[in-house]
């Protein structure tokens, strides 16, 4: 099957349909301290993340049988050696869900080979349903978005992730976060980088740059943001598929701010 014979305005139409009872369970679940597992340093997990995840494999498993999966939890027919993969984040933003603070989403793509083709990212706090496949723009609630307008990156709203696990390049961040705070409306943090990338894709923010994500953090942010008409890159510029999914450096701007925005990357982490 090729990707040009997949129907993905159904398919779309189709994992929104599975996507959004499982942000409507999100809301449902409280979640406690001592319900926590810490995976890795900062890096936690609870009985919401592995259930909503299993509820979306089900699911997506009948939207496209041929494609594998490679979620954040491991639920899933391995994606090794399938061209076709679902990228699976069922809780993005576990953090903000345990400490009570209403900013999280589930995040979905489905890439063929690393090129991200279809995407949703459903924040059900805000009952925004943000989506897109190749060549067929991006969508808040079935409304066409598109990245903002903006020029100069003196008028610009900046989003980061403050690195949390790896802190092998914090000076390079630093001076990039200086730079940019100096030059800029300001810096937000909001602890998604699915949301970061969704709304990098309907204008509120102008640039994202983070350093050290998962696949399953950025995929489905990336498409929104390409298919809205913005950047996506590494912080040298180069557009290289793999590297950009992998996650080790995500950079994502409205087109009007893209260069002045890899200007002061580039000079920080050179």
């Amino acid at each position: 099957m090729s990707k040009g014979l997949l129907d993905l305005a159904s398919m779309l139409d189709e994992a929104v349909q599975v996507i959004r009872p499982v942000g409507s369970y999100l809301l449902s679940q409280k979640v406690s301290q001592d319900m926590v597992e810490t995976k890795s340093l900062n890096s936690l997990v609870s009985h919401v993340d592995k259930t909503a995840e299993a509820q979306l494999v089900k699911g997506l498993e009948l939207v496209f049988p041929e494609a594998g999966f490679l979620a954040e939890e491991g639920t899933g027919q391995a994606a090794e050696g399938v061209r076709y993969r679902w990228v699976v984040d069922p809780l993005d933003g576990t953090t903000n869900l345990i400490h009570g603070l209403p900013v999280f989403c589930v995040s979905v793509a489905l890439v063929d080979g690393n090129e991200p083709i279809l995407a949703v990212v459903y924040d059900p706090n805000r009952e925004e349903c943000f989506t897109a496949f190749k060549g067929g723009g991006t969508c808040l609630n079935g409304v066409p978005v598109s990245c903002s307008g903006r020029s100069a990156l003196s008028e610009s709203l900046i989003a980061t992730g403050f690195p949390h696990w790896d802190f092998s390049r914090m000076g390079p961040y630093l001076e990039a976060l200086t730079a940019f705070a100096g030059g800029t409306r300001g810096l937000r943090r909001m602890g998604s980088a699915a949301i970061d990338l969704a709304y990098v894709a309907c204008g509120r923010f102008d640039l994202f740059f983070e350093y050290s994500l998962q696949p399953w953090d950025i995929a489905a942010g990336l498409l929104l943001v390409q298919e809205a008409g913005g950047v996506t890159c590494g912080f040298n510029g180069v557009l290289d598929a793999q590297t950009l999914l992998s996650g080790k450096e995500t950079f994502a701007a409205a087109p009007g701010i893209a260069e002045q925005g890899l200007s002061v990357i580039g000079q920080a982490f050179a």
